[in-house]
């Protein structure tokens, strides 16, 4: 058993976020396990063959001694970084931590020789390494990655909701059935046992989809300690998505189509998916989504290029209450 203690004030300096770089680390870690509940077999019979040429990455997720440098997964300062914004923190690491934490990786085994590049040089090691990770992302997480922003999402919403109504301690209370929140500390299943306080630093909770049952602890870094574990649902993240029927006390209140929207956007979507799921011109999606909008039961949100909507704190109080018995 871990114990991580919480002063008072500790509690104030809570933070969730969802990284991209936790989904690609995690992603790998879920590879090397085998295990057919984190990932199915038509997405890893993709990603294993990327994974083995992609020459610096692979040896790293993790390195034979089982942990993984540091400087791959920062903590992240704000609650939804891009995955660029990361890299640039990645690239920004001070090459002797590179060059000290790839070799605690593979401390005690003889290193192939792109992981001794980062012995020799560093600063191009690093440099490849930021290169492979943009194209594993973009060919493996990013197909992915409105399913698993829309798990964080969820999760991040649930959180907000709950402090709200019962205030700040609530944001840990039934985390994972590997954590357990008594009021002064989180308790981490672990077969190891130790204990540390937050030393006045944030811990940044991670709800991390590939994390899958288990709970990672990641040590200090400049934007403080992380902990990643899986968001409630994340068991359905490779279901294929159906539009969700809106409850009969939603589509009386809201009328059967904007009702649809809101219930579809238990995922956050665009205007385009919203109206391909539900049938719509993409006229009418759009008039919909301005004026649930405009009641403050969604909000947009840009990723790249696409604005993607999403459910508020009443939107989720609104539908949640609609189908309750």
């Amino acid at each position: 058993m871990i114990r991580i203690e919480f002063a008072p004030a500790d509690l104030l300096r809570l933070r969730f976020a969802h990284s991209p770089m936790a989904e690609v680390v995690a992603s790998c870690l879920a590879l090397r396990s085998r295990s057919a509940r984190l990932v199915p077999v038509s997405w890893r019979a993709r990603a294993e063959p990327l994974l083995r040429i992609l020459t610096t990455l692979r040896p790293l997720v993790p390195g034979p001694t089982g942990y993984v440098p540091d400087f791959l997964t920062p903590a992240p300062s704000t609650t939804r970084p891009t995955l660029e914004q990361e890299l640039r923190v990645v690239a920004a690491t001070p090459l002797d931590q590179v060059a000290s934490e790839v070799d605690r990786a593979w401390a005690g085994y003889g290193a192939p020789p792109e992981v001794e590049r980062f012995s020799t040089d560093p600063a191009g090691a690093l440099a490849v390494t930021v290169r492979e990770i943009r194209r594993y992302f973009s060919s493996l997480i990013a197909p992915s990655w409105p399913r698993l922003r829309a798990l964080a999402e969820g999760e991040l919403t649930r959180r907000g909701l709950l402090a709200a109504e019962r205030g700040p301690r609530a944001l840990l209370t039934d985390l994972h059935p590997r954590l357990d929140w008594d009021g002064e500390a989180l308790r981490l299943a672990y077969a190891k046992d130790g204990e540390f306080g937050l030393d006045g630093h944030p811990l940044t909770l991670l709800p991390t989809g590939f994390t899958g049952t288990h709970v990672y602890t990641l040590a200090d870094t400049p934007s403080g300690r992380a902990l990643w574990y899986a968001p409630r649902g994340h068991g359905r993240l490779w279901d294929r998505p159906v539009p969700a029927e809106p409850p009969a006390a939603l589509a009386a209140l809201l009328g059967p189509t904007r009702a649809g929207v809101l219930a579809l956007l238990a995922e956050p979507s665009s205007t385009g998916e919203v109206a391909a799921a539900l049938r719509l011109a993409p006229a009418t999606a759009s008039h919909h989504l301005t004026t649930l909008r405009d009641a403050g039961l969604v909000t947009g949100e840009r990723e790249g290029r696409r604005l993607r909507y999403r459910r508020t704190g009443l939107g989720e109080q609104l539908a949640g209450e609609s189908q309750a018995p």
